[in-house]
């Protein structure tokens, strides 16, 4: 990973090899992010999505091989109790431009993610709700 900050953004390139959540935790300690906006596009060859069932208050994985194409990547860095937590949701398209997505569990980069990231000022912390059974924004 490489990257270069100007003013309140951060533009970052993910390299082949790199798994994407990892890389967003260390650059998130290393330069104190602690609210921000994410962007991001690229390829990746394993990854794995979530699909929460309201119902069963549970997320699904679904786990993809083989060579996709991130077509939207998106999501926040804030805080739970204070210390780091990114929520991020992908969707990637394959070879016959089937798109798969969800909420972002793992993502190996295959050639390249080049991301964005939008510096927020202030800090937004993030409670688990036990009725919906998800991390929710805490103002």
């Amino acid at each position: 990973m490489d990257y270069r900050k100007f003013g309140n953004t951060i533009i970052v390139r993910i390299d082949r090899g790199e798994e994407i959540l990892e890389q967003v935790r260390q650059l998130a300690h290393k330069e104190n992010i602690k609210l921000a906006s994410i962007q991001a596009l690229g390829a990746v060859d394993d990854f794995t999505v979530g699909v929460f069932l309201t119902d069963e208050k549970k997320y699904v994985p679904n786990k993809f091989h083989g060579s996709f194409e991130i077509v939207s990547l998106h999501g926040t860095i804030n805080t739970m109790d204070g210390e780091f937590y990114c929520h991020l949701h992908m969707s990637a398209g394959n070879e016959k431009g089937e798109v798969f997505g969800g909420h972002l569990n793992r993502a190996v980069v295959s050639a390249t993610c080049e991301m964005v990231i939008t510096l927020i000022d202030g800090t937004v912390d993030r409670f688990h709700d036990p009725q919906i059974g998800l991390n929710l924004f805490r103002f």
